[in-house]
């Protein structure tokens, strides 16, 4: 099993000098020292797709400590909105008697630990990868992925108030006797609250709280406090390091770990008694033991209930090991699933008059229709051209007088929709609900309506004030976004999630589309409608592992063979300045380029450079941003918006996110604004572009693979040029290399719940 994240969007694959290293020895492309590999790891390799969403907004929480009060900015609503849900979560989950069964210049080591943690912090240096797969050859290591997000930052309300001043003071204190960054001193306040300088002096481990900060660099700074106390086998470094290791997985999208591997994992990095360490975390609560029974594959006839009574101890088990938080989702997710399916939705139309909206359409929008109107939960794949059904539901059930609301992962997904409905001449007509919106659609983003800033808003029981909530673009949806939302519906209600099961899954924690399909407990509608032309076959060829040669007349597809990293950037620019919009018709600013890594030679930073050079020059005064720069956005972790540099002044950077105003303070603009002309595949899921270009350097092949090309593909509307270096390696990932098995427990938690009913 492996624990690394998915892709390798934050990689480099082509920096000199980035081969994996010997433990401890891997370092970034920017020089971040002391942020070697620990034991049993082959570096931070290239194998972090998914990381890199999570970087752009990495930060929100612990550099909000640092930015003092102010006004209350979207992400601050959201997150604010995401932590009271957690607390209904955690307080109905308390009530239940059943225990879960299963500043001046710094040197050396400080200048070490602060460079790493920079480092994580603005995406130049990936999250820990801890439990990686043996390869056949070194692996290249990854000097920049973005950290996978934690769905919902770590105490993230914090961040719209300063520490106070004197407890910020006394962290530092005891940060500069351990020989560590005080600068650190505000995050560590933010994670550890009150008297955090006693906290961790009396456990200085607690530094591997805060993101970027590794075990040997924890081990220095104990050895600085403790002296002749610290040693490998102290059982606050125990529990310390089974914490991050956790962490670090759930980085990786698993929401828990298997024992062994976890044990494996501590005894690589230098814990003694990996068992003690567990029991110890467990002990704590800090972390939570299951005992998973496993499926009989055998093929057995079933036992009777005495029978399986009997034997019920020999039943083999997995025992799996996970932190608190993501317990708490994935077990409500479940519970709030259940509920649905278990339950009668509201009853909104006769059953007539859902029949003749079924019937006023064809083929799999009927079924769809048909699914929704007797069931709780409907799950429905589909490629683009499949969303018509989903506006085929909405429209039909706003006709009925449902209160029905779609949310996508993003604006640019929910700007395309909205436009769908309104090209059908059907959703901005039903009485009384034309003005919802600003523009009379019933479509928002997900982020925007678990934060109250979209949508229909709650009723007085905290629910969302709606009958049918259709959630776009489901496989982006982790554990805790998904509890989140099914914890938020209110009795009755009815949830679609609509989605392609081919692309790139979350980059939080869990699979729950993938999971629910797999689970099969509810109505499934596949779309039977193709996306149309050659891009249309080319793209549904890669989901089956397939890439074939497909006649584009038109120019729809077009390969540009390079054979170095320079020829690569050079014919990027080229197309998008030049040739797409001279042959095909689509002006730069509506073209998108994609490639695996932000590092590197062809990375997003060397292309953004080299297109801001053509396509806006200017000397970057603004946090190395000019008005008209194409950026992408990161609020919160997993959340990528392009959009514009509008304009820079005092109050910070004036962003046009598809038509959202957003200013963004100056302090922040470093972890939070990238250039955006080229973007990677998670940054782009959930949008689409007329044109795109995707660029695969030579060095790239590792970071491949069917999920990725699937969504970098599949991002084109009208035009896909592919900047080709890669050669065999393209079709090899495409055929030989799926998404990488994330460990959940979401089926074995939903299994007892959906047959008992």
């Amino acid at each position: 099993m492996s624990t690394e994240p998915e892709t390798t969007e934050d990689a480099e694959p082509g920096t000199p000098g980035a081969e994996s290293t010997p433990a401890g020895a891997a370092e970034t492309d920017s020089g971040a020292g002391g942020a070697g590999q620990g034991p049993g790891t082959e570096g931070a390799d290239a194998d972090a797709e998914g990381a890199d969403a999570s970087a752009e907004g990495a930060d929100a929480g612990a550099e909000g400590a640092e930015a003092g009060a102010g006004q209350v900015s979207e992400a601050e609503a959201e997150l604010r909105a995401q932590q009271a849900e957690r607390e209904r979560i955690e307080q109905r989950k308390a009530g239940k008697t059943a225990p879960i069964e299963s500043g001046t210049k710094l040197s050396g080591k400080a200048a070490d630990l602060l460079a790493a943690v920079r480092a994580v912090e603005s995406g130049e240096k990936p999250v820990a990868t801890v439990f990686e797969e043996p390869r056949p050859a070194p692996r290249r290591s990854a000097p920049e992925p973005q950290r996978r997000p934690q769905p919902v930052a770590p105490e993230p309300v914090a961040a719209s108030a300063a520490p106070a001043p004197g407890a910020v003071q006394a962290v530092r204190q005891v940060l500069v006797e351990g020989g560590a960054p005080e600068v650190l001193a505000p995050q560590i306040v933010a994670a550890l609250g009150e008297g955090a300088d006693e906290q961790l002096r009396a456990d200085p481990w607690q530094l591997l709280r805060i993101p970027g900060v590794r075990p040997e660099q924890a081990d220095g700074f104990a050895r600085a406090l403790l002296g002749a106390e610290c040693g490998p086998d102290d059982e606050r470094r125990g529990r310390a390091v089974t914490g991050w290791l956790l962490e670090q997985a759930a980085l990786a999208g698993h929401t828990a770990l298997e024992m062994p591997a976890l044990l494996a994992a501590l005894a690589q990095r230098g814990v003694p008694e990996p068992d003690s360490a567990v029991q110890d975390a467990i002990a704590e609560g800090e972390a939570l033991v299951f005992q998973d029974a496993l499926e009989d594959t055998t093929g057995a006839p079933a036992r009777s209930d005495e029978e399986g009574a009997e034997e019920d101890e020999e039943r083999p088990v997995r025992v799996l090991v996970g932190l608190e938080r993501y317990a708490l989702a994935e077990e409500s997710l479940a519970d709030g699933l259940a509920r649905l399916v278990n339950s009668v939705p509201k009853q909104d139309g006769s059953a007539e008059d859902w029949e003749r909206a079924a019937a006023a359409v064809q083929g799999s929008a009927a079924e769809l229709i048909r699914a929704v109107a007797g069931q709780g939960l409907v799950l429905h794949t589909g490629g683009e051209a499949s969303l018509a059904e989903p506006a085929a539901l909405l429209n039909a059930a706003r006709s009925l007088g449902l209160r029905a609301w779609a949310a996508t992962h993003g604006p640019i997904g929910r700007n395309r929709f909205a436009h769908l409905l309104r090209r059908s001449g059907q959703a901005a007509d039903v009485p009384g609900q034309a003005d919802e919106t600003p523009d009379g659609s019933p479509v928002v983003t997900v982020s925007g309506l678990l934060a109250g800033l979209e949508g229909p808003g709650r009723d007085t029981d905290g629910a969302l004030d709606l009958d049918l909530l259709v959630v776009l673009d489901a496989p982006q949806l982790d554990v805790e976004t998904a509890a989140l939302l099914t914890e938020s519906l209110p009795d009755g209600a009815r949830l679609v999630l609509a989605g392609d099961p081919a692309v790139l899954w979350s980059v939080g924690p869990g699979r729950v589309f993938a999971d629910l399909l797999a689970a099969r407990i509810c109505p499934q509608v596949a779309s039977r409608r193709p996306d149309p032309g050659p891009l249309g076959e080319l793209v549904s060829g890669i989901g089956i592992g397939e890439l074939n040669q497909v006649e584009a007349p038109g120019k729809e597809v077009v390969i540009v063979p390079v054979r170095d990293a320079g020829e690569a950037v050079h014919r990027t620019v080229q197309l998008v300045v030049d040739s797409v919009p001279r042959a095909i018709g689509v002006p730069a600013e509506d073209t998108q380029v994609i490639t695996p890594g932000h590092g590197g030679a062809v990375g997003t930073r060397a292309l953004n450079a080299a297109l801001k050079e053509r396509l806006n020059p200017g000397p970057g005064r603004f946090g190395g941003f000019d008005p008209g720069d194409r950026i992408v956005y990161s609020p919160v972790p997993g959340r990528a918006l392009p959009g514009r540099v509008v304009k820079a002044d005092a109050e910070g950077l004036h962003l046009s996110c598809e038509g959202e105003a957003v200013v963004v303070p100056k302090e922040r603009v470093e972890q939070l604004v990238r250039h955006g002309w080229a973007l990677t595949a998670h940054q782009a899921v959930g949008s689409r572009w007329p044109a795109v270009v995707v660029v695969l350097p030579g060095d790239a092949a590792q970071a491949l693979s069917r999920p990725w090309v699937y969504t970098a593909f599949g991002r084109a509307d009208r035009h896909l040029s592919v900047v080709h270096g890669v050669e065999q390696a393209l079709p090899r990932a495409v055929a030989e290399v799926p998404a990488k098995p994330r460990t959940t427990r979401l089926p074995v938690l939903l299994a007892p719940q959906i047959s008992a009913a």
